[in-house]
């Protein structure tokens, strides 16, 4: 029999403020509706909203086919956000019900509607997270009365469509601030936009149009967002009185660095919300220190660690094995190659391992695991190039983690984008683009016949789709990849550690 909260939706407890902006304009359209937007752009802007500062609204619209618009839409826009962690020896924690979506919609049923909301006035800025891989260019045709498939193509279309509408007025393009985990974001989806114009011979007017009133600003996000905290699902509901399908639990920390001209931030005021976003004429030294100790010490460990049998980033750390592993790539083959003051970049790797053993953050590694091929190829690949560029050697932990991405891509294939593994016995989901897995599911299906490990990791690392070079021409690199792989296959998952720092595990537990 279902308790009585089972029973009552987070629409049945609709926040007094809520009414209060339903007439609130829809002011930005939001390209993802998974957690990491939610937990932290909608988050931000759901502040400014409460202070009297923005008072707009998000139209938030899945990329893909498959996804959470529906759920979305039925809760109204609504969930909890949860954010909770230790700041000055304190537990810190808030919980609140965010009311900055307006609606959400799927583009391929509802194309119509998206363009619709294209066209209008009100509308000033396009958040995205479409993860590494979704700033891409695939070839495709223009279909005006269809959805495209790309991002990019389907930010084509729709910037067509309000090129049209505002008859080019130079004041009202919009402000792309997309966040997805790629050098230079925002020149890349511009670039991909203007060569789908060209591509669909669309007006020279408007290629001028998209150059000089649009802005498409690089940007670089940083906050730590599990998600649906499922083994709390039931108590946090019953503590709150309402099922929450959507519930969202993040980090305490966040900030967004923005690349653009400081006129904009008076548009949209997070400063003045107290909220942590930087504008900046440069990046680059942001996004490094990020993308190589945060992103790259999640990817370059988290598969190994899956496939040992842990679960969690918590339960990683606490590992004695792939809790070292952790200190070691980072502070001895990620952070020495980062062109940053040793002691600010000794610091931030300080600062991020906390973050890692934050008690309250349930990170499961299968969630980080999304979409890995690209992910290796941005957030490690640079800092093992610098690593062997610098010392003439190969870095131990990060020449391990690729092998471990191709022994967790051993999978049967059960759709276009996904493969099943099978980790002691039970199956994991292993989820990226169809060509990525398509690649390995035939890789490895000829492995099982041959048992040739040499040649499958000879067509893996000489993938240059994949990594944007060919990997066999790092010297021994290819038969150290081997070697891990040759251990993993025969169920050693144990990575090499040769850390000259000292690893205490029992350390590793306290929530400092």
């Amino acid at each position: 029999m279902s308790s009585p909260v089972s029973r009552k939706s987070i629409n049945d407890v609709l926040p007094p403020a809520r009414s209060a902006n339903l007439a609130w304009p829809e002011k930005i359209l939001q390209f993802g509706e998974g957690n990491f937007l939610r937990g932290f752009a909608d988050w931000k802007v759901d502040e400014m909203n409460s202070k009297g500062l923005f008072q707009g609204r998000i139209v938030v619209v899945q990329p893909v086919k498959q996804g959470l618009a529906d759920v979305l839409q039925n809760q109204d826009g609504l969930y909890t956000l949860f954010l909770r962690g230790i700041q000055g020896g304190r537990l810190v924690e808030s919980r609140q019900v965010i009311t900055s979506i307006s609606r959400a919609l799927n583009p391929y049923p509802q194309w119509t509607e998206v363009v619709a909301v294209a066209r209008s006035e009100e509308l000033r800025f396009v958040f995205s997270n479409t993860t590494e891989a979704g700033i891409a260019y695939s070839e495709e045709p223009h279909q005006p009365q269809q959805c495209p498939n790309s991002f990019p193509a389907k930010v084509t279309a729709l910037l067509y469509e309000r090129f049209q509408a505002v008859q080019g007025d130079p004041a009202k393009g919009l402000v792309f601030l997309p966040c997805e985990l790629i050098e230079q974001n925002g020149t890349k989806l511009k670039e991909y936009v203007l060569k789908y114009a060209a591509a669909w011979n669309l007006p020279t007017a408007f290629a001028a149009w998209i150059e000089s009133a649009n802005y498409f600003l690089n940007t670089l996000v940083d906050r730590i967002v599990p998600g649906y905290p499922k083994e709390e699902a039931a108590a946090l509901s019953a503590e709150l009185g309402y099922e929450d399908k959507l519930m969202v639990a993040g980090e305490i920390f966040h900030l967004w660095v923005i690349e653009g001209p400081q006129s904009l931030a008076e548009e949209i005021p997070f400063h003045q919300a107290g909220l942590n976003v930087v504008w900046t004429n440069d990046l680059a030294p942001y996004r490094s220190r990020k993308v190589r100790v945060l992103n790259g010490a999640h990817t370059a460990s988290v598969l190994g660690a899956f496939l040992s049998g842990l679960n969690t980033v918590g339960e990683m750390m606490k590992d004695p094995v792939f809790g070292q592993l952790v200190h070691q790539a980072v502070f001895d083959e990620i952070v020495p190659q980062l062109k940053l003051d040793p002691e600010d970049r000794r610091k931030y790797a300080e600062a991020v391992l906390e973050r890692f053993r934050n008690p309250f953050i349930k990170h499961e590694l299968l969630s980080i695991s999304l979409n890995s091929v690209s992910k290796w190829k941005v957030r490690v690949l640079p800092s093992l190039l610098d690593y062997v560029k610098s010392t003439g050697k190969l870095p131990p932990a990060l020449t391990y983690s690729l092998a471990a991405l191709i022994r967790f891509y051993d999978g049967r294939p059960v759709s276009e984008r996904e493969l099943t593994g099978t980790r002691k016995g039970h199956p994991y989901p292993i989820r990226d683009d169809a060509d990525i897995v398509q690649f390995f599911a035939a890789q490895w299906q000829a492995y099982h016949t041959t048992h040739d490990l040499h040649r499958l990791v000879r067509a893996v690392l000489s993938n240059v789709h994949f990594w944007g070079r060919d990997l066999t021409e790092i010297k021994g690199f290819s038969t150290a990849v081997e070697g891990h792989l040759r251990h993993l296959v025969q169920g050693k998952i144990q990575p090499p550690l040769l850390s000259r720092y000292e690893f205490n595990p029992a350390a590793a537990h306290v929530a400092n």
